[in-house]
């Protein structure tokens, strides 16, 4: 396929903050073009989004359903090749459910669904269709994070014992739904939001995180969540223990009101012979500890990096890489696989190293495992 890919996208109005996040991310490799799009359910919006983003007006639609229907009938050469689903977390499924039963690729944001049993149904679709599905778990897509993961999977620090992941935002300390901020009013609603607010929201991108960096399953939780700020319908704050599936143990921290806390996502893992931290703030720089030498910082894009944080890297040492280019290294494994794509021929997203649809039934179970053991009485909740 020897063109670029064509992207319709569906959410991303002009109210929408990960919309334009996705839009800039696609296009940072020069392998995607946004080509139609259903950007609002408000009238007039998606044509006034398509407008500003220079679309063909014929290609700018009011309906996802609309827009499926409208593409799957272009000739081959113009119809799109995949949707990027940018909605709030109660029109996942529909959009996504739609493009897979058209012939469509999927990239959604996370959550995956509103529940496990959309996420699961998705799955099954994925399955029969053989299309792809990617997830955005940003985070995965650092380069530093990457390289994390293939130092613990060679054994560099022994077999993990401990596991330290702390997700802090301040952003909700106050009602601000009440105020209203589009952005806080569908995240702590749970007809938009789902059962989970800030366990769902940041929670899931820290046991994914933590998970990924391990290459361990989490089994088991002890789960206490809070509503801190009066009126507010959702958990805005958790505390978590942690069980994963090698023996190790840990902790698991998401919150949205700890005041004066921007977006502080960090992680430390140790083993036998040593750990590691990392920082979402400052993810160009990683702190390796060690048993029986001192400590070392190592940096983005230099060259004694291993080749899983190489080909992820886009920009020379000492050149700040961040949150536009882990998105993107998510969309840049993702295209590898589409363009891999051919009817009847499975593809492992292990290989392209981008989150998926297991991923996703994954993380849904993760956020309905840790309503339940924050309701219970039980110390621990198996994560099956």
């Amino acid at each position: 396929m020897k063109r670029k890919l064509r992207m319709g996208m569906i959410g991303g109005g002009p109210t929408s903050f990960i919309g334009p996040i996705h839009r800039k991310a696609a296009g940072i490799d020069g392998e995607i073009e946004l080509v139609c799009g259903a950007f609002s359910i408000v009238p007039g919006e998606s044509k006034q989004t398509g407008e500003a983003l220079y679309l063909n007006p014929k290609r700018v639609y009011e309906t996802y359903q609309e827009m499926f229907e409208a593409e799957k009938n272009l000739p081959p050469d113009q119809r799109m090749d995949f949707v990027s689903v940018v909605t709030p977390n109660h029109v996942h499924f529909g959009p996504s459910k739609m493009a897979l039963e058209n012939g469509f690729h999927v990239i959604v944001e996370k959550p995956i669904s509103f529940n496990l049993e959309e996420a699961k149904a998705l799955q099954k679709l994925v399955a029969k269709t053989g299309l792809v599905l990617g997830l955005t778990h940003t985070y995965t897509g650092y380069p530093l994070v990457k390289e994390a993961r293939s130092m613990v999977a060679a054994g560099k620090f022994g077999k993990i014992r401990k596991v330290y992941v702390e997700y802090p935002q301040g952003w909700l300390s106050t009602l601000l739904e009440g105020t209203g901020n589009l952005q806080a009013s569908w995240r702590t609603d749970p007809k938009q939001s789902g059962m989970g607010g800030a366990i769902g929201d940041i929670g899931t991108h820290a046991a994914n995180l933590a998970e990924y960096i391990t290459g361990k399953k989490i089994t088991e939780i002890c789960v206490m969540l809070n509503s801190v700020v009066k009126g507010r319908l959702l958990d805005d704050d958790c505390s978590m223990l942690v069980k994963f599936e090698n023996g190790a143990t840990g902790v698991l921290l998401a919150t949205q009101v700890a005041a004066g806390e921007e977006n502080n996502l960090n992680i430390r893992v140790y083993g036998e012979k040593g750990g590691l931290e990392w920082k979402q703030e400052e993810p160009n720089t990683m702190i390796l500890k060690w048993l029986d030498r001192p400590k070392e910082i190592i940096r983005a894009g230099q060259a004694y990096l291993s080749d899983d944080a190489k080909k992820f890297t886009r920009t020379p040492a000492g050149h700040p890489e961040g949150y536009l280019e882990a998105f993107a290294n998510i969309y840049r494994a993702f295209t590898k696989a589409v363009r891999d794509y051919k009817p009847g021929k499975k593809i492992n997203p292990a290989k392209y190293d981008f989150p998926d649809v297991a991923d996703g039934v994954h993380g849904m179970s993760f956020v309905q495992t840790a309503v339940k053991s924050a309701t219970s009485t039980r110390k621990w909740t198996k994560l099956k």
